[in-house]
């Protein structure tokens, strides 16, 4: 692009932010990259009344961009003496990955989204009532039919909840032909039933069992449609997993000297719990691969990287220095240049360039990962965000608490409108398959528990704490690399903040 064609994609970009003073030439900008200088530009009249690009002002923004601090380049040698188990065995991978459905967001795929939701959890449900011996389920239209008194268990989309003058939670719950009043009385707040009525969240889709009583249902037993108690799946192979996530390359505060070392871990050069870094075959990195640009307000000031598609050359770089008998699957996240609603889909070819090595896989976000048998479903993890905010005893400092409440409801992002969810006329939110290993992040917190046979996993960050965690109280926990071998069941992590620079 030469001097006049970036002059005018200056003006045309800045039209209304900034104006450009008629001073600055073609001449001016023949060697500058100019997606990094919009990126600066913007970041250096943010909070003034008005901005004037003139001669001077542009001068001074291109002698700051290029004096900035520069990403760490980490050098990576592949140790000669290094013998990998994981080099020994041929992969065996088996990916199952979302549709992503083209919508226009109308009423009826609104509907039909909804309506595929509530079927199919309620199968799950209807199941497993059916497993327990519990009995029929009636439709909510029928209750008014039965006298006062007769036990029924109904099946409902939570509408709403609220807890009465009594200290009563009462739940609407709906189905295709009406909605029930549930009331799930106070008499004992300890009880395990009150307790678990305080957990019902808006657009859960539960089983209420309990007499009618007037126009009510007085409930006795709540069911939601849960991952069944199951062994979980080990392979014949001694081999390791490594999960990672929201790695924010581009950021100021990516930590590339530590994100470094994992890499010369993974290559044998540091020499700390080698019997492990020697067994792992597969990396699993779900999302925010990079900080992206525009994400939030005033973002450009937390940026060392002002440009999307260096950001992700960066990252590629990084990925490109592990060894080639690692397989790495890579999704992405609400910090990533897709489109932000979920199912999202793979990395465009767009951002990905020329870039192709045959062990690195870019997959959607979420995607079941079969890999020697081991199911994971990996899903980066936008929605916690609206649980833990919803859900009583879920919290930031134990993000495997919401990851819990999420199997429990057997979707992804349960709470409806707690994050931007593709209206398709097929849910692929829905877990349906029930997973060894449930593997997210976005929290920046690592995590992890065994829940009815599922090892749950949030992989932290590798990203300093921001202001905003600052703002928030939340303290990160980022370097921490979850590693689980896949035929023992172990989870153990290497800290790379306790092993130097």
């Amino acid at each position: 692009m030469g001097g006049m064609e970036k002059l005018k994609q200056l003006v045309s970009r800045l039209t209304g932010r900034v104006i450009i003073s008629s001073e600055v030439s073609e001449e001016d900008l023949a060697d500058i990259e100019i997606e990094p200088l919009i990126g600066h530009i913007i970041a250096y009249f943010d909070g003034k009344p008005i901005g004037i690009l003139d001669k001077a002002t542009l001068n001074k923004i291109i002698e700051e961009m290029n004096s900035e601090k520069k990403p760490v380049e980490i050098e990576v040698n592949r140790v000669s003496d290094f013998k990998p188990n994981a080099k020994e065995f041929d992969a065996d991978i088996k990916i199952r990955e979302s549709n992503i459905e083209k919508t226009a967001g109308t009423t009826d795929e609104f509907v039909a989204y909804l309506n595929d939701r509530f079927k199919r959890i309620s199968e799950i449900i209807n199941q497993s009532m059916l497993n327990m011996a519990n009995g029929r389920i009636n439709s909510i239209e029928k209750l008014r039919e039965y006298a006062n008194g007769r036990e029924a268990t109904i099946v409902g989309m939570v509408f709403d909840k609220r807890v009465t003058k009594n200290g009563n939670i009462l739940v609407n719950l709906e189905d295709s032909t009406g909605v029930a009043k549930v009331i799930f009385m106070n008499n004992d707040r300890n009880s395990e039933l009150y307790k678990n009525a305080k957990k019902i969240a808006n657009d859960d889709i539960i089983a209420v069992k309990g007499k009618i009583s007037g126009a009510f249902l007085i409930a006795n037993a709540i069911l939601w449609p849960d991952v069944p108690i199951h062994n979980r799946n080990v392979a014949k192979e001694d081999l390791a997993a490594a999960f990672i996530s929201d790695t924010h390359v581009g950021s100021k505060l990516f930590l590339e000297k530590k994100f470094g070392q994992m890499l010369k871990w993974l290559n044998g050069e540091i020499k700390y719990r080698k019997d492990l870094a020697q067994k792992v075959k597969y990396v699993i990195l779900a999302g925010d691969l990079v900080d992206g640009i525009g994400i939030y307000p005033n973002q450009e000031k937390e940026l060392v990287v002002l440009d999307i598609y260096k950001q992700y050359s960066i990252l590629f770089n990084f990925l490109s220095s592990i060894p080639e008998y690692i397989h790495v699957f890579v999704l992405a996240g609400n910090h990533d240049a897709v489109q932000s609603t979920e199912p999202q889909p793979r990395l465009t070819k767009e951002l990905i360039g020329d870039f192709k090595l045959d062990n690195i896989h870019f997959v959607t976000n979420p995607s079941y990962i079969k890999i020697h048998g081991v199911n994971v479903l990996a899903y980066h993890g936008t929605s916690l965000d609206s649980v833990i905010q919803a859900i009583p005893g879920c919290s930031y400092a134990k993000p495997e608490t919401a990851m819990v409440e999420i199997l429990k409801r057997r979707h992804l992002s349960p709470i409806y409108g707690g994050n931007k969810v593709l209206p398709t006329r097929r849910d692929y939110l829905i877990i349906d398959e029930v997973p060894d290993i449930l593997h997210m992040g976005h929290i920046h917190k690592n995590g992890a528990t065994d829940y009815h046979g599922t090892l749950v996993i949030n992989s932290g960050t590798w990203q300093s704490r921001t202001t905003y965690q600052i703002k928030q109280g939340h303290i990160p926990s980022p370097a921490i690399l979850p590693v689980y071998e896949l035929k023992s069941m172990n989870l153990s992590y290497v800290d790379f903040n306790t092993l130097g620079e």
